[in-house]
């Protein structure tokens, strides 16, 4: 017996770590009681001496003293803060406005808005909740299916974890040892081809089913001009030259990829904005005005929020601020844009600083029992237990990718973004490594993945925040006050579904163009280093010494 165990004990306390997980004992706490029990069995069998568990405070202090992991409750703060200041609400009406007469409107400004969002609070929670708030009696009062309405805003808002700045890009970039500069970057144009996915089902379903997301009636548009007009063409204008100044600051650099598409934003919402501000002053002084009543809304409502983060995720790609320095910045421009819209008020504060406490408390700890589980993992070889058996797959790089994506898609049911990040990825990335894997690109297919966490029938987190503000009973609808259904379990959970496999279909095509990801290196040279030829001059002789 005693020799089994010891043949045995990485698979035996990884399968352990798994029951004390199923008995749904805190992760932090089955971690580190995982390791301590497992530590003081090695010990008794000899596997290891009792000064073994000594690394463990040192361990511990890595953690606390890791400056990187300070970007997330800077991150977290930031989006708490504009997220709570109502600008959730100001983008999803405006944006709403924007899109409403089109057949499924309501659903593409979702989306944006879940970009948007994604892209500015980096919590999952938070953006389902405004959300589901906000835009899921609007869906209904206008006959959206239940089942669309209420997976789209379950998937838009799980945006915020592949997005940059997402918090568990973060976490992922610091347990595969690479930049969080770099995974943010790679992450970037995947996130944003999830979300076109997005509303490319959308548009299918509006397209073949045209009750289940119709447009919304011509009185339910606002911000027309005198004339009835919505004026269009003056947002189109706008956008267009804003558009073309931001390419034109842009394109004497050498920046490309993200880098170039992150900057180019920011320099044309500068543009929209400083043009919106001279045609409000303008209006107000000689009553002449270019901008139409959307055109401005969209501007004032869209541009400060998004202006911040591109400013923040610039700095990051091109090397000038660490994510802890764009992270204190943006920190900084929410209370600020939150002061300038009259907004801030000391409860607003309150409420923003105990949630990331308590988010960033939830991360840590966490993390300090991955590092105790870990410390005892190694210590009974089970690294090398688990590279034998992930190299040994048959299909090599594919697959070894097609396993680990299955595995971690089917722990997904039962851990979420963050569990998975601690205790799977330290496990999987030495092995990719040494298959020769680039960590960031295999980082964003797995990021990819572990969004089905929050997705997945019945345990998806996304769907319990949907299930928490979902009407439970009929209600009247305080617009039209005609009595409402309400929506059931079953109509959230079979409206993810869709959503599940549109995710599915991004890990696929992450894998496929390997180039979305791998545009964070950006130009690479083309020169074979085998080619190389290192010609040295040979010494000259030095002139004969005249001893006379």
């Amino acid at each position: 017996m005693t020799a089994f165990l010891i043949d045995n004990m990485a698979p035996i306390m990884f399968g352990a770590l798994v029951v004390f997980l199923l008995l749904g004992y805190p992760v932090a706490f089955s971690l580190a009681a995982n390791g301590l029990l497992f530590g003081l069995i090695g010990i008794e069998l000899g596997l290891f001496g009792p000064n073994f568990l000594q690394a463990m405070p040192e361990r511990v202090l890595g953690v606390m003293s890791n400056e990187t992991l300070l970007a997330v409750p800077f991150f977290t703060f930031m989006g708490l803060i504009l997220e709570r200041s109502g600008m959730a609400e100001d983008l999803l009406d405006t944006i709403g406005q924007l899109f409403g007469r089109i057949r499924g409107g309501l659903g593409y400004a979702v989306v944006f808005v879940g970009a948007l969002l994604a892209a500015t609070t980096g919590v999952v929670a938070a953006s389902v909740i405004s959300m589901g708030l906000i835009s899921l009696p609007i869906m209904m009062r206008y006959g959206y299916d239940r089942r669309v309405a209420s997976g789209v805003i379950a998937a838009s808002g799980t945006l915020a974890q592949i997005i940059p700045p997402s918090l568990v890009l973060i976490i992922m970039a610091d347990q595969l040892g690479r930049s969080v500069g770099d995974m943010y970057e790679g992450a970037f144009l995947p996130g944003l081809m999830l979300a076109g996915l997005y509303a490319l089902y959308i548009f299918v379903v509006s397209t073949i089913f045209p009750k289940a997301a119709p447009g919304l009636p011509p009185e339910a548009i606002g911000f027309r001009e005198e004339n009835g007009r919505r004026g269009m063409t003056s947002l189109s204008l706008l956008t267009l030259a804003s558009a073309a100044f931001g390419y034109a600051v842009m394109r004497g650099s050498k920046t490309s990829g993200a880098d170039f598409v992150v900057l180019t934003m920011f320099f044309a919402m500068l543009f929209a904005f400083a043009f919106a501000i001279l045609d409000t002053v303008v209006a107000r002084l000689f009553g002449l005005r270019v901008l139409s009543k959307i055109a401005r809304q969209v501007v004032f409502v869209m541009v400060p929020p998004l202006a911040l983060i591109f400013l923040v995720l610039g700095t990051i790609f091109i090397g000038v601020a660490t994510p802890t320095e764009g992270g204190a910045m943006g920190a900084v421009g929410a209370v600020v844009l939150a002061l300038i819209k009259r907004r801030l008020d000391i409860g607003l504060v309150r409420q923003a600083v105990h949630a990331t406490a308590k988010l960033s408390a939830f991360a840590i700890f966490i993390l300090i029992g991955a590092r105790v589980f870990s410390l005892t993992f190694y210590g009974v070889n089970g690294h090398l237990w688990v590279e034998h058996l992930l190299t040994s797959l048959p299909g090599g790089e594919i697959g070894f990718l097609i396993f680990v994506n299955l595995l971690v898609f089917v722990l997904a049911f039962f851990l979420d973004y963050f569990e998975l990040a601690f205790i799977i990825i330290p496990l999987l990335a030495p092995v990719a490594d040494k298959l020769g894997i680039d960590l960031v690109w295999f980082g964003v297919i797995l990021a990819v993945n572990m969004q089905t966490s929050f997705m997945h029938p019945p345990f998806g987190f996304a769907l319990f925040f949907l299930r928490s503000v979902a009407p439970k009973f009929p209600y009247k609808d305080r617009v039209t006050g005609l009595e409402t259904a309400p929506i059931t379990t079953g109509q959230i959970y079979w409206g993810a579904v869709p959503f599940v496999i549109i995710q599915l279909i991004g890990v696929a095509m992450v894998i496929l163009f390997p180039q979305l990801v791998m545009h964070y290196k950006g130009s690479a040279s083309t020169v074979d280093p085998k080619t190389i030829e290192i010609q040295i001059a040979p010494p000259e002789t030095p002139p004969a010494l005249d001893l006379r």
